[in-house]
């Protein structure tokens, strides 16, 4: 068995020292694992060939194939630049090369057939490929080239020949050592359920697509596989704060939630906001944290929710807190929940950044005594000066709401 996340990358042919170096600085790709989890940022269907005359200038990438018919150095100095004059019969494209110029001559040759891929612009009334890869035609399957996969790269790295084609050919030496199935990472029921590639496959995919439909089901198996295990530590994560954290138990309804019910309430509850409350009263009646997403237009009665909620902590003997996340949602916030429960004899106040001096102390005082019932803030709320009497609500991205049971005559219509 290859153990890819113990075998160094240095010792996979073509690497070397120098070369596994430059990968870990610049990518921090220090194993075969590593390497192997470098997948590619895009790719690029090498498939299909086109004709010259076929080009309009707005195609992101192109392969031609066809003959140099002669090369043409023009300028000087640090202008000077190379073209080769390219056909395939049906027109003429010029390859253009500003660095590198005696390697290119030494290398390639007219009357020779060649397939040349580059992303094409249009110069003068010409087609023109800016520095292209260029493979003699004898070298290359063009049934087999499928989707070319393309690797992120830094400048250090293209400077010293780490370039895209290079990594692709450092994974295909990989590739070619993984003769045995890699070890399953899900469950085979878990595969099966959700029609998932195995492991093995789809990172051979990945790295070497030959068609679009194949690309997609290996993305998918990964990209399955990630959030899999992202979603399995949350619940691990969730789990253990439940068994090593209990909420408050709210046992009553009391006289702030009713007479806010009966009396204040500006408008008649909607179906679905009843069904919430019950919903928050079930959880406040279980003894555990509650931490719970309610979503809904502006203007479908979120807030009205959380006040609600709110008021049966107060009715509980405890302090409850809503944070918005700009100053000016909390003061909306704030001058809204003031006029709803004006004469129930609750003391509301706000806690915002831009609140300084006596007024700010006078706050966080009061938090700290219990005179405050409802604190609506911003982020303000999670310095270190600011300190509860006896926090049981926090709604609705403080951290967690602490809810439980109730019962009593307003909140019997809800029901």
């Amino acid at each position: 068995m290859l153990d890819l996340d113990q075998r160094d990358v240095k010792y996979l042919p073509g690497v070397g020292p120098a070369r596994a170096a430059l990968l870990k600085g610049e990518l921090q790709i220090s194993t075969l694992q590593d390497l192997l989890y470098n997948f590619p940022y895009k790719y690029i269907d090498r498939s299909r060939v086109f004709l010259i005359k076929e080009i309009d200038g707005t195609m992101p990438y192109i392969q031609l194939k066809g003959k140099i018919l002669g090369f043409e150095q023009i300028g000087e100095g640090r202008k000077k630049r190379l073209v080769a004059h390219f056909t395939d019969g049906t027109g003429v494209a010029d390859l253009v090369w500003f660095s590198g110029i005696k390697f290119i001559l030494d290398r390639y040759r007219p009357g020779v057939e060649y397939v040349v891929f580059g992303k094409p612009t249009i110069f003068g009334g010409r087609v023109n490929l800016a520095h292209p890869e260029i493979d003699p035609e004898a070298n290359i399957n063009l049934s087999e080239m499928g989707m070319q996969p393309y690797y992120n790269t830094t400048e250090r790295m293209k400077k010293a020949g780490l370039n895209s084609a290079a990594i692709r050919k450092l994974v295909a030496n990989l590739l070619s050592l993984i003769v045995e199935p890699l070890p399953e990472t899900l469950p085979d029921w878990i595969r099966e359920k959700e029609h998932l590639m195995n492991l093995t496959d789809a990172l051979k995919v990945i790295h070497n697509p030959r068609t679009p439909l194949e690309l997609r089901l290996a993305q998918l198996r990964l990209k399955f596989e990630e959030l899999f295990y992202v979603q399995l530590n949350l619940a691990r994560y969730a789990s253990d704060r439940q068994r090593r954290f209990k909420g408050f138990v709210f046992a009553r309804v009391g006289e702030k939630f009713n007479s806010f019910y009966n009396t204040k309430l500006p408008f008649s509850l909607t179906d679905a906001q009843k069904r919430v409350i019950r919903e928050i009263r079930n959880d406040m009646g279980s003894g555990r944290q509650m931490n719970r997403l309610l979503q809904g237009d502006v203007g479908s009665g979120k807030t009205m929710v959380a006040l609600m909620t709110m008021l049966i902590a107060i009715d509980n003997g405890y302090q409850a807190c809503i944070m918005a996340p700009t100053e000016i949602l909390s003061e909306q916030h704030y001058s809204n929940i003031s006029r709803y429960i004006e004469g129930l004899g609750l003391r509301v106040e706000l806690l915002t950044g831009s609140i300084k001096g006596k007024r700010r102390e006078s706050v966080l005082q009061g938090l700290k005594d219990g005179s405050i019932n409802i604190l609506v803030s911003t982020h303000a709320v999670l310095e270190d000066p600011v300190e509860f009497y006896h926090l049981g609500d926090a709604a609705p991205c403080v951290g967690h709401d602490r809810h439980t049971h109730t019962e009593d005559s307003g909140y019997d219509s809800i029901r």
